[in-house]
Formats: structure tokens, C-alpha cells, sequence
């Protein structure tokens, strides 16, 4: 890939598609804390990783309508919310995702009509992680779907997450599964399975999922559906682990 700017992104939070509502992300942060670990017989510091962290800080306009702006973010709520950053809607782009609580709605208006709100979410139990996306943005099944997969260039041993966020669905219910494949042909389930809870009908759903950091991804992945139902749109951010000694 080249060189790109942030042009066409978009952003969903718990299940809600805000990208037209948001004028700006402040902050994609993803941090590890260190601890000093020096010893007297050096003469320098000496550093460890120590937790994870991460969020995301945002402006958005203001918008009534029901499922966007105001009445999503000015809940506040205060169980845990999934917010995900699209970097282009192309299949295998770049995307961020992050476990979070809100903390704050803070409203600004000013002198030149313009009013927005301030937006904080920081990471709960788990840092911001950066993956690839499974859907072209935003997904639209009309049935049970095997979508199109991506290359990850190699098999790894070490576990993957996934964010899911499902905007709407018509009909009974829809489950989003991953799937990988050593060759772009023969796919199955990946862990034991990794599987997001079913949404049901006329409802809106997010989940985070992991599987263990020692479980083989395989060079090819997708995301497939199925259940019954006539439209169900959806988004998948996949997080490969690369290395070993992360823990979920």
C-alpha cells in the first residue's frame, strides 16, 4: 500500500454507524505502561512492558435522529462500549477497535453557530487493537453469506481477536463467524469456534471475541453468516497476533 489520507473512513460505535456525525477522531491511541526494573549495578534505566491500554477521543455534531449522534453518545453509558475506526472501506484495510467505557459528552458551541460534543472512551480490560477489516465497511447479507477473504501473506501460531458490530437485521437472527484457510480454498472454523453471539432480529449488537494465544490462524480468513434473515449489515475487524506473549 502507499502512502494515504484519512479520506472515506468510517466509525461505529456499539452497533451504531456515526461516520457522518463525526467531524474528527483527536486520538487513536494504543499504549503499554513500563515499569522500571533497574537494577543499582546499572547506569541506565531499565524498562519492562506492563499493561495495555488504549481509545479513542472524537468530535462529533450534534444529531437527533434516532441512531445517530446525540442519542447514542449522550446515553453515557455505564456498561462497556465497542468502538471500531475504519481507515477506508476496502476489504483488508486497516481498522482499529477498542473494549471501552465512555467517560464524557461535553457540548461546545461556537461564535460561528457551529455546535459539537467532545468525546473520551478508554479502554477496558483490554488495550485499542489494530486488525484488518472482514467487511468492505459496512456488510449487507440478504442470506447466509461465505464473504470474500483476506491474505494475511502466512500462518501464525498465536491466536487472533475479532470486533463485530451489526447495524440492523430483518428476519429471525444472523451469527457472524470467522473461518481461515491454509489455501484460499478449504475453509473451517477457526479455535473452538470463533463465533459471535447470534443477533436477533430488529436489534443491534457488538461483541469482542478472542481465541487462545496459542491457536493456529491460517494464511486466509473471512467472515461468513449464517441464520435466517433477509438483511443483516454487519462489520468485522480481525486482529491476527504476529508475535507471541500477548495475553487475552
Amino acid at each position: 500500500m502507499t502512502k494515504q489520507s484519512g479520506l472515506g473512513d468510517n466509525f461505529y460505535v456499539g452497533g451504531v454507524n456515526l461516520s457522518g456525525d463525526i467531524n474528527s477522531l483527536g486520538s487513536i491511541a494504543s499504549s503499554r505502561s513500563v515499569i522500571d526494573v533497574t537494577g543499582i549495578d546499572k547506569s541506565a534505566r531499565e524498562r519492562i512492558h506492563g499493561i495495555k491500554d488504549g481509545g479513542f477521543q472524537f468530535i462529533s455534531y450534534f444529531n437527533d435522529a434516532a441512531g445517530q449522534a446525540h442519542p447514542t453518545l449522550s446515553a453515557l453509558p455505564t456498561t462497556d462500549v465497542i468502538c471500531s475506526y475504519w481507515r477506508g472501506t476496502t476489504l483488508g484495510n486497516p481498522a482499529a477497535s477498542c473494549n471501552a467505557k465512555q467517560i464524557n459528552y461535553d457540548a461546545s458551541r461556537a461564535d460561528d453557530g457551529s455546535f459539537t460534543f467532545a468525546t473520551a472512551v478508554e479502554g477496558d480490560g483490554f488495550g485499542l487493537e489494530w486488525g484488518r477489516s472482514l467487511t468492505a465497511g459496512i456488510r449487507t447479507d440478504t442470506a447466509a453469506t461465505n464473504g470474500a477473504s483476506i491474505d494475511t501473506t502466512a500462518s501464525a501460531d498465536f491466536g487472533a481477536q475479532a470486533y463485530l458490530h451489526v447495524l440492523a437485521v430483518t428476519g429471525t437472527s444472523v451469527t457472524v463467524a470467522i473461518q481461515d484457510s491454509a489455501n484460499d480454498t478449504d475453509f473451517a472454523a477457526i479455535g473452538s469456534p470463533m463465533t459471535f453471539t447470534a443477533v436477533l432480529g430488529a436489534a443491534t449488537g457488538f461483541e469482542r471475541i478472542s481465541i487462545a494465544n496459542t491457536a493456529t490462524v491460517r494464511r486466509y480468513v473471512r467472515a461468513v453468516t449464517t441464520g435466517t434473515f433477509s438483511n443483516a449489515q454487519f462489520a468485522v475487524n480481525f486482529v491476527k497476533n504476529e508475535i507471541a506473549g500477548e495475553v487475552f
